[in-house]
């Protein structure tokens, strides 16, 4: 993931906007008169706290997903060629 230079200006008149675009993913490094100061990066606690929740929500899903025979299978297949 390539990171954009941003100005400190630029972050402190749109920070709102900037701290949307970092909490969807991109990366800036903030510079002053040019020159490299800081890295602004997604957190990583977020991204734990989204995976988490991903991975609950698939173990949810397998525990209320009814198995399909291979007969029913087949005549839902059967069906869609009609």
């Amino acid at each position: 993931m390539s990171k954009k230079n941003i100005g400190s200006y630029e972050v402190r008149t749109n920070l709102p906007e900037i701290l949307r675009r970092v909490r969807a993913g991109e990366s800036f490094t903030i510079t002053n008169r040019g020159k490299p100061v800081a890295d602004l990066v997604p957190s990583r606690t977020a991204s734990r706290k989204k995976t988490a929740a991903a991975i609950e929500n698939i173990l949810r899903m397998r525990e209320t997903v009814v198995p399909i025979s291979d007969d029913r299978l087949e005549e839902y297949r059967k069906e869609g060629r009609k």
